[in-house]
């Protein structure tokens, strides 16, 4: 079997896919690349066991069809200093050996049989299905990731959750302490369903989503996903179990609202939080009209920290505590110039959303507030 295809088109499908591939596998063949050819299309897979993704190219000239793996690393090896140009990958079907030839030179490696290569198992008739526009999915994805849990004896916060509802599609993220819930209002559906993405697809999403507009479809039942984009397809196992209801801990009457600058918000977190306990991070918010005063201390080492910012106020004077680093990670995932902050009393969450709102769309952060001892 010959095929001939571009070296660079190749490096970069080898390169997202290898994402997916573990240092360490269970079964030796998954340190390898499935190669299919049929017709004139190479059909590329990596697997981790639990995660599979394809992706497809499209051959110049081929001679016969069949199927092989090879070791990741040295396919990577072999493409990713080449240049743009034709490669011509001649393969012994009965030995399993390759030779990829390129305009100055010739690599020889062993191949292997195909047949320990896992299979997915096709999705089953009569799952459910959400199309979303891979920008808008991108965007969420990217929003929502940073606030995921890393919780063994509760897998499903370790997730992003997909809430599709008659209203809306929610894709939501929390640890306990901080929450991100995105609604989108183009997508919604008469018969509910929800799933829990794990992070490492949802990972390996956000790095190869393209901000085209183009659509991905998502097939889902209660164990499995089956993820298309562009010429890929990307099938992962699903977290198992209940989500918490996240619509319960969002507190709905919040009289108090901060209107601030983001940026300036941040700089001036990111100046005090140095000065705060390296153990609780705790970042004082003292908020009057038009000014916001942002301290920290550290009393086992002497040291504080506090930096007034302006801002537009509605409501009574109040203090209120913050992880620093959370508070932080939320401004740096929203993009809106401004942003408003949401309070009710020192005792409740703090709701944080922009001060404009894609289209179609509601994002809303949440930060649980801490202790202060006054």
């Amino acid at each position: 079997m010959r095929f001939t295809l571009s070296s660079s088109a190749l490096n970069s499908r080898l390169s997202t896919l290898s994402r997916v591939i573990n240092n360490k596998n269970s079964l030796p063949i998954l340190d390898c690349f499935l190669f299919e050819v049929l017709g004139n299309q190479l059909t590329v897979t990596a697997s981790d066991s639990e995660t599979v993704m394809k992706t497809s190219i499209l051959l110049d000239n081929v001679e016969g069809e069949g199927n092989f793996a090879v070791q990741s690393r040295t396919i990577l090896d072999a493409v990713k200093e080449l240049p743009e140009q034709p490669l011509t990958l001649d393969i012994d079907m009965d030995n399993y050996t390759i030779k990829v030839i390129y305009q100055n030179g010739i690599y020889n490696f062993t191949a292997q049989g195909p047949d320990e290569y896992p299979r997915t198992q096709a999705m089953p008739e009569g799952a459910n299905v959400i199309t979303i526009n891979s920008e808008v999915l991108s965007n969420n994805i990217n929003r929502t990731l940073f606030a995921t849990a890393q919780d063994e004896l509760r897998p499903v916060m370790n997730g992003i959750y997909f809430d599709l509802t008659n209203e809306a599609l929610a894709i939501v993220a929390s640890d306990g302490h901080k929450l991100v819930r995105n609604k989108n209002f183009a997508i919604s559906s008469e018969q509910p369903a929800a799933f829990i993405l794990p992070k490492k697809p949802a990972t390996l999403l956000k790095n190869v989503l393209q901000k085209d507009g183009g659509d991905v479809v998502i097939r889902f039942d209660e164990r499995n996903a089956e993820i298309s984009f562009e010429d890929s397809v990307l099938t992962c196992r699903l977290i198992e179990g209940r989500y918490p209801n996240y619509n319960s801990v969002i507190p709905q009457d919040n009289p108090n609202q901060i209107t601030i600058d983001r940026r300036a918000m941040l700089g001036a977190l990111r100046r005090v939080l140095p000065f705060a306990s390296d153990s609780s991070q705790l970042v004082r918010l003292r908020i009057d009209a038009g000014k916001l005063t942002l301290s920290s201390e550290d009393i086992d080492f002497s040291t504080s920290a506090k930096e007034e910012i302006t801002c537009d106020y509605t409501g009574i004077p109040m203090s209120i505590g913050f992880k620093g680093s959370s508070l932080s990670e939320i401004l740096n995932n929203l993009t809106s110039e401004q942003v408003i902050i949401e309070l009710a009393d020192p005792s409740r969450a703090g709701l944080i959303v922009p001060s404009e709102q894609p289209e179609n769309e509601d994002v809303l952060m949440l930060i649980m507030p801490m202790l202060l001892n006054d």
